[in-house]
């Protein structure tokens, strides 16, 4: 598997808001990756109603 093609910056702040290591973001496959942003949002989302 390939590692996500994404930006130093971007797998920086990814692995800071998903409080993962940042080599771990690097070979996380895609959808995976995409799931956990989905509830990281979806949490941010739930924060700012309350």
């Amino acid at each position: 598997m390939r590692p996500l093609q994404i930006s130093a910056d971007t797998a920086q702040k990814l692995a800071k808001s998903l409080n993962v290591p940042i080599e771990q973001i690097m070979h996380m496959p895609q959808h995976i990756l995409i799931a956990k942003l989905a509830e990281l949002n979806s949490k941010e989302d739930s924060d700012k109603k309350d």
